[in-house]
């Protein structure tokens, strides 16, 4: 009787909008583009599944990095939105 779990990419659920970590350069692009600074940015936990899926790919993400949310919107098409990787304080 063992455990035939298999693993789940939680990035290719339906109700999971896609997510992107940005370039270093997307990211002062994006900054200057939305006029904030990055610690005015919405967040997004460093232990968020998501953050642990993207970093099967990409390593490790480091606190500080942007990613880019795309979500399907009736109204706008595709919405954009932002936010900081950080660390639970």
């Amino acid at each position: 009787m063992g455990s035939d779990k298999k693993e789940v990419n939680i990035l290719e659920h339906g109700l999971v909008p896609e997510h992107r970590l940005l370039s270093k350069d997307e990211e002062e692009d994006i900054l200057e583009e939305l006029g904030v600074q990055r610690e005015n940015l919405p967040k997004i936990l460093k232990s968020d599944p998501v953050i642990q899926e993207l970093e099967k790919v990409h390593g490790d993400i480091n606190v500080g990095r942007i990613l880019e949310i795309k979500r399907k919107s009736r109204t706008a098409g595709v919405a954009k939105a932002y936010r900081l990787v950080v660390k639970r304080e």
